[in-house]
């Protein structure tokens, strides 16, 4: 179909009209190839009508020529329920030089998913009415999905929010830089951000956005904070959440998890750049040993067209954490110093430890094993952090026994020492490339992490930085972290067990793994009274700085007796533990007794 004008009258509308549809599936898709060249050839847009509405929503824009070439042009259209018809406009102002042509329109994966005979598995929802299966993670998303609404009935307002009343239980955080703004339609700047919400695929429904003109300025930044959860505990938290990303100079959309309030977190999952002008979901899977609360954090790009939205969020499998309103804070103090001097009175014996606030006595193996025994957790307070990110330059327990031994006199060899340090990228000789550019946590060169400095010590001389004496771990206990090595001559890097004064070696790396940052995990296992040591080897020169960041002991807390009999998921152990069925004969001791991998089983 192409565009002939016939008279010279001021505005003309030519308009080509689809037929009525009465409805489309939420994976639904409309694509052409459009043809406008011309020197005064003008603007050209796609409108969505829906039944009931008076406004029509803009679905595409073309605002001038675009050279003698067909162009593909690909819209999402998601779940419309009700009936609705596409009209494409061409309006010419007086003079018209030029040619507008549409042909091969497609539309694609738009009905409704088909019914199923069967729908079995913990993994499949089966809709009511319609019939159709669907994974269960499209349940309580906001999107029917099913078509009959039966996958979004009976489910949790707290656990979601599509903006169209607020925010919901989210908010802003007063931290950050500027704030999310929620609006309807499309964003004040052309060729950015969306020109409709998720929830309705129509100009009547509210998003978020992030607005990226002046007065913002690059890397400003805008989060919004989740309501608290419980600890995820053996079930999976999953946060669902629709993103969208149009613009040549869109940054950065990132998501973190965090359990103590006056720190960014554990980074889950980032977006860069443009993404085209469509909404994308993402699913994310959080486990957390602790109460938690996500963070999603929008970066404005260098210029205005970097606007991003976000709308649909919502969670599954999660329950709100019904305690304080606040997770706790990181202590800036030195470890050691905030404890008072004297105890509280107590009848503890040597072979107890003493409960600061409550002089309550516990068994001296319950101090340091990652549970806190003491109802004010002073058990476990001069002891390694179950999570460590170094951000507020906080060492979180870790210390250097050999630094330690060294002082008065001996403060000016210090700084020559090949030793760990905190830093980070803002801050080094990182033109070089000798250390990070940026930390693991945030990814940015204001973030801290943990290095041994190369430009200090000799060729082969070691570093070391140790955890306090761990009293007891779990069965399931592992290590996991990020290490940054890169350099020509960077030596290597080691993870050492010390117990009983015998030191045995879990994990090492030597030589340059690239400018990157990679993932490790050591599994520890059953362990008592040990330290973890981070053992640094320096190589022939300074080419190359060892680094570590986000240090998690994982499932290290040692196994409880229930008073409670085993339930019919579990098995009883032969010390009277209860573990999960699903941990039988899987190579791992479990019960910390071995009875779990028994043959007779």
């Amino acid at each position: 179909m192409f565009i002939l004008k016939t008279s010279n009258s001021i505005s003309q509308i030519a308009r080509l009209r689809s037929p009525k549809f009465r409805q489309t599936g939420s994976n639904c898709t409309l694509s052409f190839w459009y043809y406008n060249y011309g020197e005064s050839v003008g603007a050209a847009e796609l409108q969505l009508l829906v039944d009931g509405l008076k406004k029509p929503t803009v679905l595409w824009r073309t605002y001038y020529g675009e050279g003698s070439q067909w162009l593909n042009a690909v819209i999402q259209l998601g779940r419309l329920p009700q009936a609705f018809q596409i009209s494409l406009e061409k309006i010419s102002l007086g003079i018209y030089e030029g040619v507008s042509a549409i042909d091969d329109i497609r539309f694609e994966n738009c009905a409704l998913p088909p019914p199923a005979l069967s729908c079995e598995g913990p993994n499949h929802f089966w809709c009511r009415d319609t019939k159709a299966c669907i994974d269960s993670l499209l349940v309580c998303d906001l999107v029917d999905d099913c078509g009959d609404g039966s996958d979004e009935d009976r489910c949790d307002p707290d656990l979601q929010c599509n903006f169209e009343n607020g925010l919901c239980n989210w908010e802003q955080d007063v931290q950050d830089d500027f704030d999310w703004i929620r609006i309807r339609g499309p964003t004040p700047t052309v060729n950015t951000g969306p020109l409709k919400d998720h929830t309705t695929g129509t100009a009547r429904g509210h998003y978020l956005y992030l607005e990226s003109s002046e007065p913002r300025q690059f890397r400003d930044k805008a989060v919004l904070l989740s309501p608290l959860f419980n600890p995820s505990g053996n079930g999976t938290c999953v946060f669902r959440f629709h993103y969208h990303m149009l613009g040549k100079e869109v940054y950065k959309l990132s998501v973190f998890r965090r359990t103590v309030s006056n720190t960014k977190g554990w980074l889950l999952w980032y977006k860069l750049g443009n993404q085209e002008n469509r909404w994308i979901r993402q699913t994310l899977f959080i486990r957390s040993s602790k109460p938690f609360q996500i963070l999603v954090e929008g970066t404005v790009g260098d210029g205005f067209t970097g606007d991003i939205g976000l709308d649909d969020v919502s969670f599954l499998g999660c329950t709100l954490y019904n305690g304080k309103r606040n997770l706790p804070t990181i202590s800036t103090t030195t470890l050691g110093t905030s404890v008072p001097a004297t105890l509280p009175m107590n009848n503890c014996t040597e072979e107890e430890f003493v409960c600061r606030a409550s002089g309550h006595c516990i068994q001296l193996i319950q101090k340091c094993d990652f549970r806190p025994d003491c109802s004010d957790k002073s058990d476990e307070s001069a002891c390694v952090m179950e999570v460590c990110d170094f951000e507020d330059k906080d060492p979180c327990g870790w210390h250097q026994p050999a630094l330690e031994q060294m002082s008065g006199s001996y403060s000016k060899r210090i700084t020559k020492t090949f030793m760990w340090q905190l830093g980070r990228g803002a801050n080094h000789y990182s033109e070089q490339g000798h250390c990070p550019l940026t930390d693991h946590t945030t990814g940015t060169e204001e973030g801290w992490y943990l290095f041994a400095d190369s430009s200090n010590g000799e060729f082969g001389h070691t570093a070391d930085i140790a955890t306090p004496v761990i009293s007891l771990t779990g069965p399931r206990c592992k290590i996991i972290f990020w290490n940054h090595m890169n350099g020509s001559t960077i030596g290597s890097l080691e993870v050492l067990c010390k117990s009983n004064n015998k030191t045995s070696k879990l994990w090492t790396q030597t030589g340059s793994q690239g400018p990157q940052w990679n993932r490790a995990e050591v599994f520890l296992g059953v362990r008592s009274n040990f330290q973890v040591i981070f053992r640094a080897k320096h190589g022939v020169s300074y080419m190359g700085d060892v680094a570590v960041d986000d240090i998690t002991f994982e499932d290290c807390s040692p196994l409880l007796i229930s008073d409670k009999p085993c339930t019919s998921e579990e098995f009883m152990c032969a010390n009277k533990y209860c573990i999960p069925k699903n941990n039988l004969c899987d190579f791992v001791n479990d019960c910390e007794d071995n009875s779990d991998e028994s043959p007779s089983i």
